[in-house]
This record gives C-alpha cells, structure tokens and sequence, in this order.
C-alpha cells in the first residue's frame, strides 16, 4: 500500500474525517484530500504529527511509498549489515536499503531520509529510519559506502553522511 492508501486506511480506522485530521495537523481539508489522492506529500513536521496522532509508526506509514517510488535508491546485495539508526534507539540487520523521495522541508531540515530493512518480522519485511540527509549527494554517498561494506562482508557499518538532529516538538531539525 502506498502513502495515500496508508493514510486514508488509518484516518478511517481511527473514525476522523479528512476535516477533523486536517484541524489536528493545522492544514486545510484540501490539503488532507491531496495526500489521499498521491498527488502531494506533507511536510516532515506534518508526517511526525501524523505518526503520532494516528498511532502509526513512520516507517509503516512511508515505507511502501518509498519503495515504490521511482526514483528511490535501493540496495540488495546478498549479504547483511548491521547499521546504527540515527538517534541510536535501534540496530538494523540490514538485506536492503532504501532512500525516499525529497520531503518538502524548511532551511534547516533535513530533506532525504535513508531507511534499512529487516526482513526478519513475522509480518514481513520492516524498515527502520537510518539516518536523515540535508542533501542528494550525501544519501547517495552514504548508499554506495553501505553497499560496497556489504560486499567485502564486513559485518558493521557507521553511517558517516547522516546529519546531526534534534527533535523538538515534532520537528526534526539539523544540529548545528
């Protein structure tokens, strides 16, 4: 399922209106309708709201849209790495990894996030948020240092490009 699916399925199980959720994000019912249809993304502040007004993890809520977009970067290399996530709350066992799309942000956001994926749940595959990136050269960067890690087999990898942040009442702002 995609993004809008995601939503919609979750807006709707959680008995809110397009109306109601867009009052919780402060954002106009349009907007709401737009995410729905895949025609727009929320900011990353609005997603953080989301995941939490709705219950939902972030990686549940974007992790098939990533996936599923174009231009996304993907890595499946045979072997598996263990990655450190960006706020140390987690370690990845790595099969693939995945970037998203650029998010919308404001100066001082991050606008790329990179994602590792398990593929170890009972549910199936799961991602975890890796790291947050200012920049489309440093995600790619990180990629190609990721896979060629995993090629040589080693066993751990440190990220080395991700941004430094902070997360402050639903934002996620670059550390300076």
């Amino acid at each position: 399922m995609a993004f809008a699916d995601n939503l919609k399925e979750m807006r709707k199980k959680k008995g809110l209106s397009q109306e109601e959720l867009a009052d919780l994000l402060n954002v106009s019912r349009q907007a709401v309708s737009k995410w729905e249809q895949g025609i727009g993304y929320p900011e990353v502040e609005k997603l953080l709201v989301l995941s939490s007004q709705l219950n939902i993890s972030l990686d549940s809520l974007m992790a098939d849209e990533i996936i599923n977009n174009s231009q996304h970067q993907e890595n499946d290399c045979s072997g598996r790495i263990l990655i450190s996530s960006y706020d140390g709350k987690s370690i990845v066992n790595c099969y693939k990894i995945l970037s998203s799309h650029m998010f919308k942000t404001k100066d001082n956001e991050p606008k790329y996030a990179l994602f590792g994926v398990d593929g170890n749940s009972f549910w199936g595959e799961h991602t975890t948020v890796l790291g947050w990136y200012d920049n489309e050269e440093n995600i790619k960067k990180e990629i190609q240092d990721i896979m060629t890690a995993m090629k040589k087999g080693e066993s751990s990898y440190e990220l080395k490009y991700a941004v430094k942040t902070k997360r402050r009442l639903w934002k996620i702002k670059i550390d300076e």
